[in-house]
């Protein structure tokens, strides 16, 4: 059996692993595992400007590709760097390997430079965390660490490495490791029986498509499964695309922040909800009492604690949601043959039909620019193929409500922590993982100034993307939040630039910093001009390679619809009155038309 570093011996299995592309910064305690991968040559690494920025980034990454992205530093400041990634990533059950560099285990209890013990701070953001003192336990961890990420409910991992292990010698043969299985649950034919007789015993029934479809790569399988029993189904925020937002059983998203008008209608229409690798979480529900009133629920998730976690459903089952999807197919088909399966067309042509109404209002001509008309504008000028990246704010809502998405993996969203400064970096493993593909991203002008620096990575590694900033100089969701308190209080970042009167009073120059970063940038101030805008960014991200920013200057204050439960949330615009209010909608605005409850 060959000698070599630990170090070589993790490049080896990170390799067969399937985890090739990393992000992060060197320091002297990693430096070891650096040597080893500029030695072997087998992993792809992107230098970042923040840790934290390389956390995020190897989250987007995962979450792009379904890889497993690496994230790597030293274990003091860089490893507590990465500590608000490993939240984003647990909270949306994402697979991500952080790795970070120790002091020597001899010093560990001496409060020596920079030793933290970053794995007791990670745990309770992280599927599995551990410091390995011993070299020889080296490749056992790292199987481990691979195995629970991809077991059950997906989730990160962090191995932390006291330099002395990472350059001890062990034995070892990468042709005798292999991968350890991953254990997922699956629904048995049974269970997939008493689904199918509920389900079957209701005259409207709805699926809700979480995030866990998307993980499981079952997509297809949801589509399939909607066309077989002729139903509609309606994504949550983490399952987007799931089914395409153009097919004709897609119901629109449900909640009380990111959803569409006539998906809240549907659902408050229905009798039965399917519930599928979704965590029924509280800005897709709303008051629950609004929410299960008059329906019957059956849940399918992958982590048996979910399962009853915030309401207890007619049935639970702990299940893989591809998993599911395949075995209750299954039987949904045998029943078809056999004439058992109720003729659910009324119902999902009254779904259909609800799209047609009830549009927002998004043809505005203000300036400043309505922040409504950005997005009617991005569907004109994005086509079908575009991934769209966003985390937090009144941008990502608003985006949610009015943007359109064409299947899995084409909305990056950091839907439960929401953390600012996700968004830029996050693109930049975005951009790692879908290479030569339309990337946009999302920001208000403060997710955009937390992370900025991140740009300059875009600019160094030839990552181009388009990263729209809707900037109304305003913590916009947090001053809408305050309007039950009568006050604006510290949400406002306007003032007037002394280097950028052009400005005008709305604070920081982001073209100016977006050009000193690398990149390009176009500030759109008529919305007369936005087609343009995306247009001449789109042009300066084939010509350089680089991140180009489009500043959109919105009004001020813009607020944006939302309420408490799925009945009675609040619109503060109007409602499109003719499909020109409208024009980018799915299904043009049908005047008049009323669809039966």
């Amino acid at each position: 059996m060959a000698k070599m570093r630990a170090v070589d011996a993790i490049v080896l299995i990170l390799e067969k692993e399937g985890a090739t592309e990393a992000f992060g910064l060197p320091g002297a305690a990693i430096n070891p595992l650096y040597s080893a991968m500029k030695q072997h040559g087998g992993i792809n690494h992107t230098l970042h400007r923040h840790v934290e920025g390389a956390s995020h980034a190897a989250d987007g990454y995962s979450r792009a590709t379904g890889n497993i992205g690496l994230c790597l530093g030293t274990s003091g400041p860089a490893g507590t760097d990465m500590i608000t990634g490993l939240y984003a990533a647990i909270a949306d059950s994402i697979p991500m390997l952080c790795i970070t560099g120790q002091a020597p285990t001899n010093v560990l209890h001496k409060e020596d430079f920079q030793a933290v013990d970053i794995e007791s701070i990670a745990k309770p953001v992280t599927k599995f965390a551990a410091t390995i003192l011993e070299p020889g336990l080296v490749p056992g961890y790292f199987a481990k660490a691979f195995q629970v990420m991809r077991s059950g409910r997906p989730g990160p991992a962090l191995l932390d490495l006291p330099i002395n292990v990472q350059l001890a010698e062990i034995d070892f043969d990468i042709d005798a490791y292999e991968p350890l299985p991953v254990v997922k649950a699956a629904a048995t034919r049974g269970q997939a029986e008493k689904v199918i007789d509920l389900l079957t015993a209701h005259e409207r029934p709805i699926i809700i498509a979480g995030g866990g479809i998307i993980n499981a790569n079952a997509s297809d399988k949801l589509v399939e499964l909607a066309e077989e029993l002729n139903i509609p189904v309606s994504p949550t925020l983490m399952g987007w695309g799931a089914i395409p937002d153009n097919h004709r059983l897609q119901a629109g998203m449900v909640g009380i922040q990111t959803h569409t008008k006539y998906g809240n209608e549907t659902f408050l229409a229905s009798d039965f909800v399917l519930g599928i690798g979704n965590r029924w979480a509280n800005r897709h529900t709303g008051g629950l009492d609004v929410y299960r009133a008059g329906r019957k629920f059956v849940h399918v998730d992958i982590e048996s604690t979910q399962i009853g976690r915030v309401f207890s459903p007619d049935l639970g089952i702990v299940s893989d949601a591809g998993a599911f999807l395949e075995v209750v197919l299954e039987v949904v088909r045998e029943r078809k043959a056999a004439g058992s399966i109720p003729d659910y067309s009324v119902w999902a042509d009254e779904s259909t039909a609800r799209k047609g109404t009830n549009h927002r209002k998004t043809n505005f001509d203000n300036v400043p620019i309505k922040p409504q008309r950005v997005y009617q504008e991005m569907n004109a000028a994005f086509g079908e193929d575009t991934t769209y990246v966003s985390t937090i704010g009144l941008s990502q809502i608003a985006g949610a409500q009015m943007l359109h998405v064409f299947g899995p993996r084409k909305w990056i969203n950091a839907g439960q922590a929401g953390p600012l400064g996700w968004t830029g970096p996050a693109a930049l493993g975005v951009v790692r993982g879908k290479p030569g593909e339309t990337v946009v991203a999302l920001s208000g002008d403060y997710d955009f100034q937390f992370m900025i620096e991140e740009l300059a990575v875009g600019a160094q590694f030839k990552l181009p993307y388009i990263h729209v900033v809707v900037n109304n100089s305003y913590l916009g969701l947090i001053r809408q939040s305050q309007r039950p308190f009568e006050m604006d209080y510290h949400v406002s970042l306007a003032f007037d630039n002394i280097n950028s009167p052009e400005t005008n009073g709305y604070g920081v120059d982001h073209v100016k910093v977006a050009e000193g970063l690398g990149c390009k940038a176009v500030r759109v101030q008529d919305p007369a001009k936005l087609a343009e805008g995306f247009a001449e960014a789109g042009r300066l991200a084939a010509e350089h390679q680089v991140p180009v920013v489009v500043e959109v200057i919105l009004e001020r204050v813009t607020n944006i619809a939302m309420g408490a439960q799925l009945d009675a949330v609040n619109e503060f615009e109007d409602l499109a009155l003719s499909p020109a209010d409208a024009p980018t909608a799915l299904v043009p605005l049908n005047i008049g038309e009323k669809v039966n409850a």
